[in-house]
């Protein structure tokens, strides 16, 4: 839990607003800075799924979400706060710090629906491969969340603001990299899944489980 909202907190709070730039065969290739960090969050949302059980991943998303709004909410108040005399940092404080609403509700949005919708594929998923192919769960889940994310995030928080062909191509291009990005961390979820399962003694498969995003309660 608390490594899933640390990276949470450090990708919203850090990384959505800057763009970056990569060249690949003598073409540049744009993407959100926050997308090398933020599906690490995934990573850990299908490793509580997987050795917890839905219910638990329900709980750790909703502590998530409200840390965010705490950081958001504290980021705005300290960069209102006027500056002391003499102190000559509030611009640049401001333009690391400073939360645009219209971004900060499109994250949160994004992260809630994101991240329940991959918790709830992931769960499916493993009763229908009866627990097995977990390379499956992680990667399909993460498609199918990702993808809500990126749909959901990038339009509402940048329409209007950045050129629509910008748009498509950073919406497309983050989504194509946190897809990459689990796959490529497809065996370190191996590993984490099954030290966790044998440290817990636990294998649930959430076949009574209500999938209710909004309940809170493990049992």
């Amino acid at each position: 839990m608390a490594a899933f909202v640390v990276v949470l907190i450090c990708s919203n709070i850090i990384g959505p607003a800057k763009l970056a730039t990569i060249d690949i065969m003598g073409e540049n290739f744009i993407y959100g800075a926050g997308v090398l960090f933020f599906p690490l969050s995934y990573v850990f949302g299908d490793v509580l799924t997987e050795v917890y059980g839905y219910a638990r991943a329900r709980k750790v998303i909703w502590v998530g979400f409200i840390g965010v709004i705490f950081a958001s909410i504290m980021s705005f108040i300290i960069v209102k706060l006027p500056p002391a005399p003499g102190w000559e940092g509030q611009e640049a404080y401001a333009m690391i710090f400073g939360q645009v609403p219209r971004i900060v509700f499109a994250s949160l949005i994004a992260f809630f629906v994101g991240e329940m919708i991959n918790a709830y594929v992931m769960a499916k998923m493993k009763l229908w491969t009866k627990g097995k192919h977990l390379w499956t769960r992680t990667i399909g889940s993460t498609i199918v969340g990702q993808g809500f994310d990126s749909l959901i995030f990038y339009p509402v928080a940048f329409y209007g603001i950045w050129s629509n062909e910008v748009l498509f191509t950073v919406m497309f291009s983050n989504f194509l990299i946190k897809v990459g990005w689990e796959a490529v961390l497809t065996p370190v979820t191996y590993k984490l899944v099954a030290a966790l399962k044998k440290a817990e003694d636990v294998e649930i498969f959430d076949d009574k489980t209500d999938f209710s995003p909004f309940k809170i309660k493990t049992d």
